[in-house]
């Protein structure tokens, strides 16, 4: 593996962990504890982390955001092979939308960094995955921000962003959801968000939904789309069989990860 490749898979691993050991790096990418070293000062006079003793943190805010810090391992690695999953429904040269919170955040940094970016145009009213774009060595991807009103999550949301997003098309879309509802649909506390993913849903041709396990389990307040609404589900391995069955009886494309 290249340095390139080495520091961008350092990066990523920050971007979900906050931080990373030097001998835990080594073994992943089966390269010296040196080796690790020489790209994490590299990566430092770049400004994109911070040395400390033992390995690196991240110099970002993200990983201090609710979406991050309220999910634990396990639940990052299911969010990580449902992004992976994602990725391969994207092809080179696509418009594609894609929405806030933390799954969708690892999609847009696993896509960014495939070779299916190249040539694709994302709308999004996330600003982290906007940011994903700044760190990019590869600037074939052309992103717009919808604007509107900023959530804790640094999601926006509201009638700017849906003013945005109504004037536009894109022809894959790629949300989150709070909680899933079976047979309801798709839910998120907020009424606001809520209009902003159905306004994203009005303007799609295809809409995918990237939700783990947990959301099955959860309770929310605001309906943005129903069953009717998604051609594909994304998940995880863990989602209860009775549960994916159900699941697989209201939507066309049921992908397990």
């Amino acid at each position: 593996m290249i340095s390139s490749q080495r520091q961008q898979y350092i990066l990523r691993r920050l971007r979900t962990h906050g931080t990373v050991r030097c001998v835990d790096l080594a073994r992943d990418l089966d390269v010296s504890p040196m080796t690790v070293r020489r790209d994490i000062a590299v990566l430092e006079g770049k400004g994109l982390l911070k040395r400390v003793h033992g390995g690196a943190v991240t110099t970002g805010t993200l990983m201090s955001e609710p979406m991050f810090a309220a999910t634990n391992h396990k639940e990052i690695g299911d969010k990580e092979a449902i992004a992976k999953a994602a990725v391969d429904l994207v092809s080179p040269g696509d418009v594609i939308g894609i929405g806030g919170g933390s799954t969708t955040y690892l999609f847009a940094q696993y896509l960014f960094e495939s070779d299916k970016s190249a040539g694709i145009t994302v709308l999004t009213n996330s600003l982290p995955v906007a940011d994903l774009v700044e760190g990019l060595d590869n600037r074939d991807v052309e992103v717009i921000v919808t604007g509107g009103v900023t959530t804790r999550f640094k999601s926006l949301i509201g009638p700017i962003a849906n003013k945005v997003i109504g004037s536009l098309r894109v022809n894959k879309l790629f949300l989150g959801a709070h909680a899933v509802s079976v047979p309801r649909g798709f839910l998120t506390p907020n009424s606001l968000e809520s209009s902003t993913n159905a306004a994203f849903i009005a303007i799609a041709d295809h809409t995918i939904m990237l939700a783990d396990h947990t959301k099955w389990s959860n309770t929310s307040l605001s309906l943005f789309a129903t069953f009717d609404d998604v051609e594909t589900i994304i998940t995880d391995s863990a989602l209860p069989e009775a549960s994916l069955e159900e699941t697989k009886k209201l939507v066309p494309n049921v992908i397990v990860s």
